[in-house]
């Protein structure tokens, strides 16, 4: 066999070569674009504030709840942001100002929840017959809009005469009510 006859077996297979070539680095592109897809969606902030203080106004223009914190980082994988240091001040209308603090917390997308953890306090200032109120969790969930406080965990409240061991809480400041949900203890004390 003359090499012209190799050649004449060969050349139909040529076309079949190149495509597999285009075949692989085609494949090779997209494997590229996933790995850089998921480089972009890790967990790493894409936003970082430090000392800052946002203030929500009600549909009248009046403040609403001011959030500030040490430092804030915002993550695209999920939405939400993270805070250390959340200081929060309710600003209802019919209650009086609430303020939250805790050593971390979390901001979900919208802003409709604020989770605090860690050696959380929350206080009311006093208002008409009601004295201050001080109350100690680990862990504290805000729904800002509706002006309402949860937890699950174990609670301590204290007042002027009182000093209240529970294990969860919802505490609505519109209507003024603290409802303790299981466990509780009261100590009493008369001046």
């Amino acid at each position: 066999m003359r090499s012209a006859e190799k050649s004449r077996y060969w050349l139909p297979l040529l076309p079949l070569i190149v495509l597999l070539a285009f075949v692989y680095w085609l494949d090779q592109q997209v494997k590229n674009e996933i790995a850089a897809t998921a480089n972009s969606q890790r967990h790493a902030p894409d936003g970082i504030m430090e000392n800052f203080k946002a203030t929500t106004m009600n549909q009248q223009g009046r403040p609403r709840f001011i959030l500030q914190a040490q430092q804030s980082r915002h993550y695209p994988d999920h939405d939400t942001t993270e805070l250390d240091a959340p200081f929060l001040t309710l600003l209802g209308t019919e209650g009086p100002p609430v303020h939250c603090k805790g050593i971390k917390g979390n901001v979900s997308s919208r802003g409709e929840e604020i989770v605090f953890r860690g050696n959380v306090v929350v206080q009311r200032e006093p208002v008409a017959l009601q004295s201050a109120m001080t109350l100690h969790t680990e862990y504290l969930r805000v729904l800002p809009d509706q002006d309402l406080l949860t937890t699950p965990q174990a609670v301590t409240l204290f007042d002027v005469n009182n000093v209240v061991h529970a294990v969860g809480l919802e505490m609505d400041n519109k209507t003024r009510i603290l409802k303790f949900l299981s466990q509780v203890r009261s100590e009493h004390h008369a001046k």
